[in-house]
Parts: C-alpha cells; structure tokens; sequence
C-alpha cells in the first residue's frame, strides 16, 4: 500500500473528541451504521469509516485504536475466537493505578460492546463476554481469546488512513496464537443461552449476511 496524507482538519476535530473510551463507544453506537454488507465484505481503514460512517467489528477496533493512539495511547485490539460462530474484535485501554483492562466494540449482539476498565486480567476481560457470546442456535460459543495485537505494526500499511480494504491486517488479528478460555470438558458441559437474554442480546440487531468469504468472521 501507498502512503497516506496526514489526517485532514476534519478528521481531526472527530479524532480530538474521541479522548475518553466511553465517547469512543458512544461515536461507534450513535454515529456509524452497522457493516452488514450485502454486496461482499469490507476491512475499511480508519480514515473510511470517519468518511462512511459504517463498520463492522474489525473496522470499528481499528478506529477505536487509532482514536487511543491520537490521545497518547497504545493502539491494542484482541480478538475473542468463536466455536460454530463468528468471531469478534474489540480494542483494549487500561485505566488506573494498577492499569485495569477495558475495552470497546461494535457488535450486532447488545452484550458485545462496551466493558468499564475494572478487569485485572485479559482473561476477566474475555470471561466478561462468555454469557453473551452465543450463536443463532443458542449455543455459548466463546472458546478463546488471542493476546494483544498492536496496530502500530501495521504503520507501514498505513492503516490508520489506508484507502485500501486492510485484509493483510484483518487476517493477521485471525492468525495469531490463542488462549483457551475453556476446557474440553468445560465445553462439553455447557447448556444453551437463557431464551431471555438471548433474546436480549439480539434487541436491535441488523440481520446477518448469508455469507462466509474464508477471511476472518468480521460481522459480530
């Protein structure tokens, strides 16, 4: 990929009010539409969701990282793996003295979305996600988590301003190494999801697209 411009005064006046995380989640529920992409799937940048105003999970952690990054923060995203399910990807910050992990996302499920910074480990965080990580048969699905990525990495893609869909960084977050959350036989015992907070979890939610392209399972 080719070098971008630096951001534009515009993109800047959004990125300079993005300073706090809940903001960030604020902007991603309020102001940017649900990816659900009919027509072929998509890994915008940054710079193209502030333009659209639409993303899907991955596009809405990297804007959210380069939101972080513009305010002096590490540009972290995790992703949480998913058994007979699609999986998720939400950008990390720590806050307070003993730097509790919290985390923000987009999600066509309520439950997969915002977490306050009050999690001592990436393993509480993930286990946060567990009861409302289930799929259209009611099975909980959560399995693993991936470790930290750090976006900055990617600099030389350019993918805070790419114009370019950033499938080189997308499957790099889907082929890292895991962290089982869950034993054999931890995953063996579980029941389906009550019908009451499944049926929380969906309030809102915009249909699925009917398809699978091969690439990382980005419509969480």
């Amino acid at each position: 990929m080719t070098r971008r411009s630096a951001w534009s005064p515009e993109e800047k006046a959004v990125l300079a009010s993005l300073r706090r995380p809940e903001r960030i989640q604020r902007f991603l529920d309020e102001e940017v539409r649900y990816n659900k992409e009919p027509d072929g799937e998509t890994c915008r940048s940054p710079r193209r969701v502030l333009r659209d105003r639409v993303a899907h999970c991955v596009e809405a952690a990297m804007l959210a990282a380069a939101a972080f990054r513009h305010h002096g923060r590490p540009p972290l995203v995790l992703l949480l793996r998913a058994h007979r399910d699609d999986d998720h990807v939400i950008a990390l910050f720590r806050e307070g003295e003993r730097g509790a992990w919290g985390a923000v996302g987009k999600s066509n499920y309520a439950g997969l979305r915002f977490r306050e910074p009050v999690y001592r480990t990436l393993r509480e965080l993930a286990m946060s996600y567990f009861e409302h990580y289930y799929n259209l048969d009611a099975e909980k699905s959560l399995r693993a988590r991936s470790r930290p990525v750090d976006l900055s990495c990617f600099d030389r893609l350019g993918w805070e301003r790419a114009g370019e869909d950033l499938w080189d960084v997308s499957d790099a977050i889907g082929s890292g190494p895991l962290v089982s959350l869950l034993t054999p036989a931890q995953a063996r015992r579980l029941t389906r999801v009550d019908r009451r907070l499944e049926e929380a979890g969906l309030h809102g939610a915009v249909e699925p697209p009917p398809f699978w392209a091969g690439r990382i399972r980005t419509i969480r």
